[in-house]
């Protein structure tokens, strides 16, 4: 076990503007009627949000905006100010430059200065990457609270002017999955009786020899006319891999705590979309644990996800529950595991 106890003070989360449902999705892209069935069927997720505007293509939030507006939130639950942080680690796959980093960005906004940030470029598990380094620096003893950022705007590779039924399968799917918006929780250090506590996270690179299961381009100017699609997936590969590292992941993290299945009281599995986390659970050794789910509603908000489901999931936890959570990232294969208890 870890000689020093993380705390969560708080955690809080931001969505951009009104959720889209999926009539409204496969009106404004011309698709036929069937594929709002499909996608209630064979995805699952009924709402998302996104952080243009699908009417005129108007950014509506940045990821700063967002990731800014859920760092204040935590703070504020928190009961800290901006000026009690002294250590802010941001996970995104989609920051809103490369340069200059999205987290200092969300840093000036939040008005702190001479403190050290870190940002992690990762997918699904970027929050998790977020939470072990920011539990394993505050362990160091070299600050005392850390404000963990997630999220991700993946509608900036939306175009709101294509016909969406002349896309290639792969493409619309990728609509209709994807959603954005951010979370931050506040650790600290500072005893904070009765506060859940982080009580273990890792990550794991699984992906030696395996083809990317998603990729994302990210190209400059001179190779905008390539012709390849920004985002892609091997939806067949995702579906027959995640599962599989999913239950392998929540293997090694209860016996790293010494934890039995049987104690686990609340399960927050990855979040693809409602119809895979459902598979996805389904191979999870957790008899009597209460899943905690929420990607049918927001869709998959990448990095912020886990926040979402710990915002849900800490008020519900009472004196000695445990939680675990699971994470998988496709793009070159990566499993992700953390582990929360609520003092008594």
């Amino acid at each position: 076990m870890d000689a020093a106890d993380i705390h969560i003070r708080a955690v809080a989360t931001a969505l951009p503007g009104p959720g889209i449902d999926n009539a409204t999705l496969a009106k404004r892209f011309g698709m036929p009627a069937a594929f709002e069935q499909w996608i209630d069927v064979f995805v699952g997720t009924r709402m998302r949000h996104f952080a243009v505007d699908l009417d005129t293509g108007d950014v509506r939030s940045s990821l700063a905006d967002l990731a800014a507006e859920a760092g204040a939130r935590a703070l504020a639950a928190a009961g800290l100010e901006p000026s009690d942080v002294d250590l802010i680690v941001m996970a995104t796959s989609s920051p809103d430059a490369l340069m200059p980093a999205t987290v200092n960005v969300v840093a000036d906004r939040l008005g702190i200065d001479r403190i050290s940030t870190y940002q992690l470029q990762s997918g699904c598990t970027g929050a998790v990457q977020a939470l072990d380094v920011a539990a394993q620096l505050l362990r160091g003893g070299r600050h005392s609270v850390a404000l963990v950022i997630g999220g991700d705007t993946c509608a900036k590779h939306l175009d709101v002017t294509v016909d969406g039924a002349a896309l290639p399968p792969a493409e619309q799917i990728n609509g209709v999955l994807f959603g954005d918006g951010a979370g931050a929780a506040v650790l600290t250090t500072r005893p904070s009786p009765g506060a859940p506590v982080l009580r273990h996270a890792f990550v794991e690179l699984a992906g030696l020899g395996r083809a990317p299961g998603q990729i994302v381009n990210w190209t400059g100017r001179a190779a905008r006319d390539t012709g390849e699609p920004i985002v892609s997936e091997d939806y067949k590969a995702i579906e027959e891999s995640v599962p599989v590292l999913a239950a392998e992941a929540l293997d090694r993290l209860l016996d790293e705590l010494d934890w039995k299945e049987t104690e686990v009281d609340y399960l927050l599995p990855p979040q693809l979309s409602g119809r895979m986390t459902e598979k996805i659970t389904a191979r999870l050794d957790a008899p009597h644990a209460r899943e905690v789910s929420c990607v049918a509603d927001i869709g998959n908000t990448g990095n912020a996800l886990p926040f979402f489901q710990l915002e849900l999931a800490l008020p519900r936890m009472a004196a000695g529950d445990r939680a675990a959570g699971v994470a998988i990232e496709s793009s070159k294969w990566i499993k992700a595991a953390y582990a929360v208890e609520r003092q008594l």
